[in-house]
């Protein structure tokens, strides 16, 4: 009897290899196999982790995506052949990944389920999959086109995009310079003015969520501007609306000392939580959020010095200035009721971690809860997932074991992270206290 069942077991995961066998979601948290200690992840009390997958082929694991049956799909940042994309299926219900498959052959950072079709972007496209076989792990390997012509740029290049429920696609375009400086990271450097990145950069686009072969430059519309670069994008069901995560500008001690310090410069600019409308401006490269003095003041390359406003009493404030530097990656609003009432509807933020405060220590490498009714903020932020790098004192990013990347809610309420370091997956549930 024991060989038969090794010899199905056997069968089973042969087929997962080549077909993923059948996925297995609809399990109790009882029957997950939670990591002892949550991996060293230190989270809410009531809060259990299982690590879904310990390390991916190609290790850079980017945003993630979950279908509604529970497979999960991990874009991953490299330019391995046919190592883009991981398709990952749980086969017995404890949570863990018994399939892991890869297919696509570019770099990237976004993924996303939509209307039961898988996308993903490389640095200057966006794809689509469609499913042939709904119980299939794979999708069909040659994807549709559908926006192209993004520009090439060796600089906060990712394309991180979200579908909204007004029906059009929101794209991040992030501008490849730190402050749209005439001489790039230079001291003393002035910026352009008016900064030409922003024709084609530095905002969000917006396309048609239905249709294929797109371009920036023909069917594109610019939706807002003055974000110097986003990755982490959602859209906030109860308020109708669309929010992103800005990553904010670096090195204003190291460009401009006679203005500000090195403490200054680890704390500021703020990474700024946006609620997003059509032609907002946010005030990159001109303008940038001070958390501390709770206002926007004018850049150093356009004639401040760290307390003049100018013209930027006109730009759209945020929603929450964080602390800067932290690198916020991923943004997600829950809507799910697997944990307790207080999630509900709230966001949850990926901050990937620092890597330009030294001499400073780093820090950062933590997943944040924002809580939110009926579509606006109520509340401070607080940690949700902490203690990804490992230790709580360092300098170097080297040094941090992890750094979580990618949000995605499980069908059934539970909270996805993967790690940018060596590719591991986290499922985090909620058992009750």
């Amino acid at each position: 009897m024991l060989l038969i069942q090794r010899i199905l077991l056997v069968s089973l995961l042969v087929c997962g290899s080549a077909y993923g066998g059948t996925p297995q979601q609809s399990n109790p948290v009882d029957s997950l196999a939670f990591a002892e200690n949550n991996d060293g992840l230190v989270l809410p009390q009531g809060f259990r982790a299982v690590v879904v997958s310990e390390k991916l082929k190609a290790r850079p694991a980017r945003h993630i995506a979950v279908r509604s049956n529970g497979d999960i799909y991990v874009k991953i940042n490299t330019r391995n052949a046919d190592t883009g994309i991981a398709a990952l299926r749980d086969l017995n219900g404890d949570g863990k990944a018994d399939t892991i498959n890869y297919f696509g052959n570019y770099a990237g950072t976004g993924i996303a389920i939509h209307n039961n079709d898988l996308f993903a972007s490389s640095d200057t496209e966006i794809f689509r999959y469609s499913f042939q076989d709904e119980k299939a792990l794979l999708p069909g390997t040659n994807p549709a086109t559908v926006v192209s012509g993004f520009p090439e740029q060796a600089g906060h290049s990712a394309k991180g995009f979200v579908f909204g429920d007004d029906g059009y696609l929101y794209v991040g375009v992030g501008a490849p310079s730190n402050a749209c400086m005439v001489k790039q990271r230079t001291v003393g450097s002035i910026g352009m003015e008016p900064c030409p990145q922003l024709t084609s950069q530095g905002g969000v686009w917006h396309f048609s969520g239905d249709k294929l072969n797109q371009t920036q430059s023909k069917d594109g519309a610019r939706y807002a501007t003055g974000i110097r670069n986003t990755l982490a994008l959602d859209w906030n069901a109860q308020a109708d609306s669309l929010y992103v995560m800005q990553h904010g500008r670096d090195q204003l001690s190291m460009f401009w000392p006679k203005f500000f310090d090195d403490k200054m410069n680890a704390e500021l600019p703020a990474e700024e939580l946006l609620q997003v409308n059509q032609n907002d401006d946010f005030g990159w490269p001109y303008c940038y959020f001070d958390h501390l003095q709770q206002r926007k003041v004018l850049g150093p390359e356009y004639g401040g010095d760290g307390k003049k406003v100018g013209r930027c009493n006109k730009k759209k404030n945020p929603v929450i200035g964080f602390p800067g530097h932290l690198a916020p990656n991923d943004l997600l609003f829950y809507t799910g009721k697997q944990f307790p009432e207080k999630y509900h509807h709230g966001a949850f933020i990926a901050f990937h971690g620092s890597w330009n405060r030294a001499p400073l220590e780093q820090k950062g490498y933590f997943v944040v809860f924002v809580p939110f009714r009926k579509g606006v903020a109520t509340g401070q932020w607080e940690v949700f997932a902490d203690n990804f790098a490992g230790k709580e004192r360092f300098v170097n990013v080297g040094e941090a074991r992890h750094r979580p990347m990618g949000l995605a809610q499980g069908p059934d309420g539970s909270l996805y992270v993967t790690d940018s370091v060596e590719g591991r997956v986290w499922r985090i549930v909620y058992v009750g206290q």
